[in-house]
């Protein structure tokens, strides 16, 4: 479908890519991975024809279209959100137009035995079978369709987009390009605007109606959920391996090791030829064998590692002073600007130690909570922190706010106070700052090395209430993993505002829902939190559809809107399997295996903690007792009632579909 042919592209002097080659083939789900800088967004740039290589080709099939999301973009600000969605339906007119055309040519030639009359005549049935198949569909129903699934309410189909957000203006975009249905989506960080919800339906999308896909994104359970094949871009090279990310993290591993083994072999080789050459040199007796031996040297191909970085990055926030048992309580807190009510009376109480994560859509008020706590905005209701709590906050536009007139230096050393002072640049050292870099003003570094410069300032001061609003934004997947880490090993108290399942999961133990003016709390970690909604929504869809099938009548709006979520993921209610079309039993026997593969892959954890706990136990029987183990007892005890919590809800689940 694609073929890139020696592709080579070079920027200053360097080369970004050299001779590469590989193939886009239909239904492929590509994840395109690589350190930051290595070329993932040029390379999309180049598929797309938007950016032209030094030298090579991108071959592409004969009429094949490409839909193209970068991570920024100008967008229109003439209409509304249903309108501009609806501008993806702008090809089936052109479609419409090129058959009347070939139509009025038809009626006015005679040439009926030629090969050219017969052409066209193949060119107007192909045209009017795939016109067909793309009038099938009830466009504005599918553009609301998307629109909802990508966080959008039916209110906001008819606002001007001028209106909108940039990030809400890219969902917008977004949906515009998957209604195109194009056979190649190049999507570039498409997750950084959306929230765990909106993502869960991309993906679903991705896997389900989607033809070809190249994706970039630091979004680990995204691709991972999406992709089936793994290219990675490294020192201008590119390595293709046909699994998903985790899996190639594992072939990857082995890769480099091979690579280092024969690195060290090569260089040894190297060594012993020129300890000859240096020793024979000026011996006459030798001279043939010393020539030969600079030939050969010269003749080598000389092994090169893949880029990997060596420094290593080792995040650990100070010891947290000791706060009272209860670090912030709320009692029927509410704001709202105007006569709009973001959230109200939200009660609930954070425990010292606790990790919880604050989740739900954009717009429902997590990042104004935060603000309330931190004392930048009146609320009503009442607020408390507790005894000797000192917060430690980092803002979703923390990065921006860093000047960027001075250098990396002088940003840590103008808070820096006391000894501190001097180790400053152990500590740059330590964030990947050492040397030159630290030298850098702050303006042209990457958003990644700004959001880590902004955590060293946030690690100053030791505190016992960390409040991380989006810390994850523009880190890429080893940088988070180390945050991540960091925040498990922390012995405070840590609230999380975060749409990154695979950030969250293993950190928090306690979730907080935001919507519909509500809070709600749920105890568990997030994947138990995303079983429970999806139970809800199962529960709600089958609600109403008794509704309507009892009394004969329509659900409400509300109704349907309400169950709008559910049906994303799921097909027509058990209670009427007679009225399922072919395409709808097809996904619906797609949903059930699904749900049955859930319910083996919790079977499967249950008996692997199982194990582990009675391993601990039988070291335990034998007299061997200690801190460590009695700990590592507990949290296994604790990850085996968690998994299950999920099993019992996947079962539930995989009951409920019948």
């Amino acid at each position: 479908m694609v073929s890139v042919n020696n592709l080579s592209v070079e920027f200053s002097a360097r080369a970004l890519f050299d001779n590469v080659n590989y193939v886009i083939n239909r239904r492929d789900k590509i994840a395109l991975v690589g350190k930051n800088g290595a070329g993932k967004s040029t390379m999309l740039k180049i598929i797309a024809g938007i950016q032209k290589p030094t030298s090579g080709t991108v071959a592409i099939a004969r009429d094949m279209t490409i839909g193209y999301l970068p991570q920024q973009m100008v967008l229109a600000d003439d209409t509304t959100a249903i309108q501009e969605a609806l501008k993806a339906f702008a090809h089936i007119d052109r479609m419409q137009q090129h058959l009347d055309d070939m139509n009025a040519e038809l009626a006015s030639r005679t040439d009926f035995d030629t090969p050219a009359f017969q052409e066209l005549i193949e060119a107007m049935t192909s045209l009017t079978e795939r016109l067909a198949m793309e009038q099938s569909d009830n466009s504005r129903a599918e553009a609301e369709k998307t629109l909802l699934g990508l966080g959008f309410t039916r209110n906001d189909f008819d606002r001007p987009t001028s209106e909108f957000s940039g990030g809400w203006r890219m969902r917008i975009e977004l949906a515009k390009i998957l209604l195109s249905r194009p056979d190649l989506l190049l999507l570039d960080e498409p997750t950084n605007h959306l929230d765990i919800e909106s993502i869960q339906w991309l993906e679903q999308f991705l896997i389900s109606k989607a033809k070809a896909v190249v994706l970039v994104s630091h979004d680990r359970t995204f691709i991972d959920n999406v992709t089936n094949r793994t290219i990675e871009i490294s020192l201008g090279k590119i390595y293709d391996y046909s699994v998903n990310y985790s899996h190639y993290l594992t072939l990857r591993a082995e890769r480099l090791e091979q690579q280092r083994r024969a690195f060290a072999n090569q260089q040894k080789q190297i060594q012993e030829t020129e300890d000859f050459i240096e020793r024979f040199r000026y011996k006459a007796t030798k001279s043939v064998q010393v020539q030969s031996r600079i030939k050969q040297l010269a003749k080598i191909e000389r092994i090169e590692v893949d880029e990997v970085d060596t420094s290593h990055l080792n995040l650990r926030f100070p010891p947290a002073p000791r706060s009272g048992d209860y670090p912030l309580i709320l009692e029927d807190v509410g704001k709202a600007y105007g006569d709009c009510q973001i959230f109200d009376h939200a009660t609930f109480t954070i425990k010292r130690g606790e990790k919880v994560a604050f989740v739900g859509k954009n717009g429902e008020g997590k990042s104004t909570l935060v603000k309330c706590i931190m004392g930048q905005i009146p609320y009503s209701g009442m607020l408390k922190t507790g005894h000797n709590v000192k917060i430690g906050y980092f803002a979703q536009n923390q990065a921006q706010l860093l000047d960027g007139e001075i250098t990396v230096f002088d940003t840590i050393d103008r808070v820096a106070t006391g000894d501190i002072r001097t180790k400053i640049r152990d500590i740059l050292g330590a964030f990947m700052f050492g040397g030159e870099a630290s030298d850098k003003k702050v303006k042209v570094l990457s958003g990644g090395e700004k959001t880590r410069l902004a955590m060293i300032r946030l690690l100053l001061e030791p505190v016992n209430l960390l409040i991380l609003d989006e810390p994850t934004n523009h880190l890429d997947i080893p940088s988070k993993e180390v945050l991540k880490q960091a925040i498990r090993d922390f012995d405070g108290t840590v609230i999380l505002v975060s749409h990154d399942r695979d950030f969250l999961d293993g950190i928090v133990d306690k979730v907080y829902e935001f919507g519909g003016g509500n809070v709600k709390e749920c105890l568990g970690g997030i994947y138990e939190f995303l079983e429970k909604k999806r139970l809800q929504s199962l529960d709600l869809l089958g609600t109403t559809q008794e509704i309507r099938l009892s009394t004969g009548k329509q659900p409400t709006p509300k109704e349907n809107k309400a169950a709008a979520g559910a049906k994303a993921e799921t097909s027509t209610a058990e209670a009427a399997p007679q009225r399922r079309s072919y395409a709808e039993q097809k996904e619906h026997e797609r949903i059930v295996r699904r749900a049955r593969k859930r319910v083996e892959e919790a079977e499967a954890e249950i008996e692997r903690l199982e194990s582990e706990v009675a391993a601990i136990e039988a070291k335990m029987a034998d007299g061997s007792y200690s801190e460590e183990l009695m700990s590592s007892h507990l949290e296994a005890r604790k990850r085996l009632d968690n998994a299950m919590s999920v099993w019992e809800l996947a079962q539930t689940e995989l009951e409920s579909l019948g």
